[in-house]
């Protein structure tokens, strides 16, 4: 992906000075003032592409640290000429160092690991929210799209607790979707990742979250028990025996 003109790539040790692309991305890479929508941990970029077809008026960046995934949607982007395309590689915990305050409009996030042991790990983490507020603009959007009751859950007991603007909800998006939702919104939440239709075909509600994240206010973390998940991603068994966490 080196030679691909879409693709930034940093190194995976924290950047000591902000990245080039910091603040320029509409005049130097997209040659536009569309709003930028950011996939953190994109995987393979469905989400990314697929929005960027449905919303050619946007721009749209996938962020993720491993390579080899990333090259489908990276190379699916290039060879479509999306123009509204972009992909960066690094670690998420850097993502600030990539984008400067108010340029970016919106934030998915798709099947993330919930990190049911670290709160300050998971991407809706009043931890990271913090961070996303460094370069969000003032009520920015963030949408959670998941498998795990375990994140889901915990992400509404954050945006409770922190009054956060919640937009939309449901704990079973297809089982909801055909009344639930506008048709706008049924075709954003229709695209899937190749890891939800393996979700899907085991029996897994999907779950889903968009609320708001103004720049002013102090974040607290939620203290409360939420019962982990009975599973683990891409079959895995579950790794402790402990039943809840914070």
């Amino acid at each position: 992906m080196a030679s691909y003109p879409h693709v930034f790539e940093a190194p995976g040790t924290p950047l000591s000075e902000p990245h080039p692309m910091r603040g320029h991305w509409h005049a130097d890479f997209f040659h536009n003032d569309h709003p930028i929508v950011l996939e953190l941990g994109c995987g393979r970029g469905e989400y990314t592409v697929g929005l960027a077809r449905l919303f050619p008026d946007k721009n749209f960046i996938g962020v993720d640290i491993k390579g080899a995934r990333m090259w489908s949607g990276a190379t699916e982007a290039l060879q479509e000429g999306l123009p509204n395309v972009a992909f960066v590689r690094t670690n998420i915990e850097f993502i600030e160092r990539f984008f400067a305050p108010n340029e970016v409009a919106e934030i998915w996030l798709t099947f993330s690991d919930p990190q049911m042991k670290k709160a300050t790990k998971r991407l809706t983490s009043t931890y990271f929210m913090q961070r996303y507020r460094k370069f969000l603009t003032d009520n920015g959007i963030v949408h959670l799209k998941t498998d795990s009751n375990f994140l889901h859950t915990y992400t509404h007991h954050m945006v409770q607790h922190n009054v956060l603007p919640l937009l939309e909800e449901t704990a079973d998006l297809y089982g909801e979707m055909a009344t639930a939702f506008d048709a706008d919104t049924q075709r954003i939440l229709s695209i899937q990742t190749y890891y939800e239709s393996q979700w899907r075909a085991r029996g897994l509600a999907i779950r889903y979250m968009k609320f708001c994240l103004p720049q002013s206010g102090e974040l607290q973390e939620p203290d409360v028990e939420i019962p982990l998940d009975e599973y683990r991603s891409y079959n895995r068994s579950k790794r402790s025996g402990l039943e809840y966490s914070k």
